[in-house]
């Protein structure tokens, strides 16, 4: 499959591995690429710009495909040193960031001074066309069905795609409730480039990620995702377990929310070191998108990615054949 996205980055297949805090590991990352995808590095996974380096020369020394850097910048209590993270970035040669949070453009001048092509996630077509302004190269359009923050337009895909697509010059990805291969399809003839997948890539042998995670995906249905933090107008969509609930019980009592309230529920350590490296599902908040109803196995990349792609292949051509076309 040959798209304005696999002509852009150097890759063979039109599938992007997003970025994930505490997933967006060498291990992962170099696998999706080894595949014929583009693999994401989270950078704020590693706790300094000086360990991302050190990271990227990890995932360099498993792949001699392009790879990415995943770069979400949002306020917070502690200052992260971005420009630090991104002067590690380029110094490691990688030449393909994707940006999510705030407007990016501090930092684009640099990017494209070292050759970097920018992604920036967007959960909205007035954001989107932004990005495109302020020189984005592409964009990475997260529908409602997404793991982690949706946004508050609360707006799928289905609408959200052709909505993008009909305003926008530069390329687009599809993100956000992406699992196989006839969704890849779909995604293209919505007008999308490529599709991000990040819910669908934990599912898999290569994330660092805790089996009975893996397992407690492949048993779930798609109606087995919460919203948190809508009083806070900060939405995330999170895996329906008991904390989670407890959060929206919260946030449901009458009067403003306080956050110092549900903070020792959402804690990130709380959710990596008992979910995700534990195995406890009841452990912490753990962020998943409503695909895990289409989530049967746990492949390696390489199966997952050549599946997706027969899938679509065969798909579009039994379409086009059933139409007359």
């Amino acid at each position: 499959m040959k798209t304005r996205m696999t002509q852009m980055l150097g890759i063979e297949h039109p599938i992007i591995q997003g970025g994930m805090m505490w997933v967006g590991r060498a291990e992962l990352a170099s696998a999706v690429s080894n595949a014929g995808g583009l693999g994401i590095l989270t950078a704020l996974t590693q706790p300094s710009p000086e360990e991302l380096l050190r990271e990227i020369q990890r995932c360099r020394e498993m792949t001699d495909k392009p790879f990415g850097v995943n770069l979400t910048i949002l306020p917070t209590i502690k200052p992260v040193p971005y420009d630090e993270y991104l002067d590690a970035t380029i110094e490691g040669g990688v030449k393909v960031v994707e940006t999510a949070g705030r407007n990016p453009q501090e930092f684009i001048p640099r990017l494209r001074e070292n050759g970097v092509r920018i992604i920036h996630k967007c959960t909205s077509v007035r954001h989107a066309l932004k990005a495109e302004s302020i020189g984005c190269d592409a964009v990475s359009v997260d529908g409602f069905e997404c793991a982690g923050h949706p946004g508050e337009d609360d707006v799928t895909n289905l609408v959200l795609l052709p909505a993008a697509a009909k305003r926008l010059t530069i390329p687009m990805i599809a993100s956000g409730g992406i699992g196989n291969g006839r969704q890849l399809a779909a995604a293209l003839m919505l007008g999308a480039e490529a599709v991000n997948m990040g819910t669908r890539f934990v599912a898999t042998r290569e994330a660092p990620v805790h089996d009975k995670v893996k397992q407690a995906m492949v048993e779930a249905d798609e109606r087995q995702t919460t919203l948190i933090f809508r009083s806070l107008r900060n939405t995330a969509r999170v895996f329906g377990n008991s904390i989670a609930k407890e959060v929206v019980a919260i946030e449901a009592k009458q009067g403003e929310t306080d956050f110092a309230d549900l903070q020792p529920l959402v804690a990130g350590t709380r959710g990596r070191e008992q979910v995700l490296e534990g195995g406890d599902i009841e452990g912490g908040i753990w962020t998943a998108g409503q695909v895990i109803g289409l989530i049967d196995d746990i492949p390696d990349c390489a199966e997952l990615l050549r599946r997706m792609v027969d899938e679509a292949e065969q798909a579009i051509r039994t379409r086009a054949r059933s139409l007359g076309l």
